[in-house]
């Protein structure tokens, strides 16, 4: 995020906020991942592979008895899913798709053999999703967003580690998305995160902080 909390200005383009150090960061946390989610909104707008870029990683999986590429997994409300997206057209891992019961039965005929939809009830219920997930095997699940599945997640207590990392600059632009939004969170004042690691990356800043029951 931007130094005042931005994931993205309100331009057409998406803006750059990381840099190849970091993502090859993040490369090697997904290698060490059972799965990764991200929400229906980040899939229409940056349509992401969400797939393990090194080789040698990918390899490393394999040693270990594991897949090349992380589960992929989705969670939508209006059911609005594009089949063509590179969520469901690449990698060989399995896509999962959380939706309502009003929409999963539609939604399941459209990614007929792209995607399994999985009914997570009406609203969708995330420990309903957690549940399924921790059942099909998924101990360490990834979660790269965006700004509303951070907030679900984060509010719902459920995270155990949150890495944020920090870019050198500032967005200032009320209408542009942010890492969170408005919520109930337990992380408050009575409740901080511990903060675990401190990394420079160039000029950005990693804080790596415990949650929960995570802190000890």
């Amino acid at each position: 995020m931007s130094a005042d909390g931005y994931i993205d200005d309100a331009s057409p383009e998406r803006l750059r906020l990381s840099s190849a150090a970091d993502w090859d960061r993040v490369d090697a946390v997904r290698a060490g991942c059972d799965a990764i989610l991200v929400g229906a909104g980040t899939i229409r707008a940056d349509d992401p592979r969400l797939l393990v870029r090194s080789e040698r990683r990918r390899a490393k999986r394999a040693e270990r008895g594991l897949p090349p590429d992380l589960t992929k997994v989705t969670l939508t409300w209006s059911g609005d899913l594009d089949p063509g997206a590179r969520f469901f057209t690449t990698g060989e891992s399995p896509k999962l798709v959380y939706a309502p019961s009003r929409t999963a039965g539609g939604l399941a005929a459209r990614l007929d053999g792209l995607a399994e939809v999985v009914d997570a009830g009406d609203p969708p219920a995330l420990a309903t999703m957690l549940g399924d997930l921790a059942a099909r095997g998924v101990r360490r699940l990834m979660v790269e967003g965006g700004g509303g599945v951070h907030t679900l997640f984060l509010t719902a207590g459920v995270v155990d580690e949150l890495q944020l990392v920090v870019a050198p600059f500032f967005i200032g632009d009320p209408s542009a998305p942010r890492f969170v939004q408005s919520g109930v969170f337990p992380q408050s004042p009575d409740r901080p995160m511990r903060l675990e690691e401190v990394t420079r990356i160039g000029d950005l800043a990693l804080l790596r902080y415990l949650t929960g029951a995570a802190r000890g």
